[in-house]
């Protein structure tokens, strides 16, 4: 049964991945920056409802920018949570770029790729962020550089946290869960770590039950004089607290947003 419903899952997301690249090739160049925005997030939001995954938003996502948003990673899916709970322009390692339907779809949505190993690449998306930011966007980083399993949290990484004090912009710090909604216990079968492959987390994930993904969004704060190192320090405590906070009740079925957007 479980393959079964996965196979289902996998085939309308499929169908609904392909009506995301006729969205963006099609209709993308008709629309103003705020009905793209609205188009994307809640193209991300049926995604999630057909893989039976329910989002739950704690606090207030960022209305408008310059905000950049902060959070932990944990799988491929973190993408997908996180516009359907707000949308958002993605900062990502050049990979995903690559990788098969969600390369494209990233592109099309305007992440800006970085080349993690290269310094250089690095102060060359800063420098993109930061105009970003200056002219009003929404951005969203994971400072980890790479997906922890969910339970613990790798450090932060600096370098991209410099992109706001350049532009004097705020900081949002995010903490994402996901949930078996039965026990109310970390699910794992989203986690994309080590030696995993992308296409076996997405069988695991199809496969699960249910999941529910829970975005919990911090304070915004700004640099108030710390350099890029320390804020980072300060922004990881921050989501360890974010992640410590209990996850609310989880409804057996059926997804939902309780964020007010």
């Amino acid at each position: 049964m479980n393959h079964l419903r996965a196979a289902g899952r996998l085939a309308r997301g499929l169908l609904h991945i392909v009506a995301g690249f006729w969205l963006i090739h099609v209709r993308f160049p008709q629309l103003p920056p705020s009905h793209r925005e609205a188009a994307v997030q809640v193209w991300a939001q049926r995604l999630l409802a057909l893989w039976g995954i329910r989002l739950v938003v704690v606090g207030e996502p960022p209305r408008s920018g310059p905000v950049l948003l902060v959070a932990n990673h944990i799988s491929w899916l973190d993408i997908l949570v996180l516009h359907a709970a707000r949308h958002c322009r993605f900062v990502s390692k050049s990979d995903v770029k690559h990788w098969p339907l969600i390369g494209a779809l990233a592109t099309g949505s305007g992440t800006l790729f970085i080349e993690r190993e290269s310094r250089r690449d690095a102060m060359r998306v800063v420098h993109h962020m930061a105009d970003a930011l200056r002219a009003g966007e929404v951005l969203a980083v994971f400072p980890e550089g790479t997906t922890s399993d969910g339970i613990g949290l790798l450090p932060f990484h600096a370098n991209l946290i410099q992109a706001a004090i350049s532009a004097d912009a705020p900081v949002v710090p995010a903490a994402l869960h996901y949930v078996d909604p039965l026990s109310g216990q970390i699910s794992l079968a989203p986690s994309y770590i080590g030696d995993e492959s992308l296409v076996g987390s997405l069988w695991r994930t199809l496969r699960a039950p249910g999941i529910t993904a829970v975005v919990r969004y911090g304070e915004p704060q700004w640099a108030e004089g710390r350099e890029r190192r320390a804020w980072a320090r300060d922004l990881r405590e921050c989501i360890v607290v974010l992640r410590s906070a209990a996850v609310p009740p989880v409804a057996p079925s059926g997804p939902k947003n309780n964020s007010k957007l």
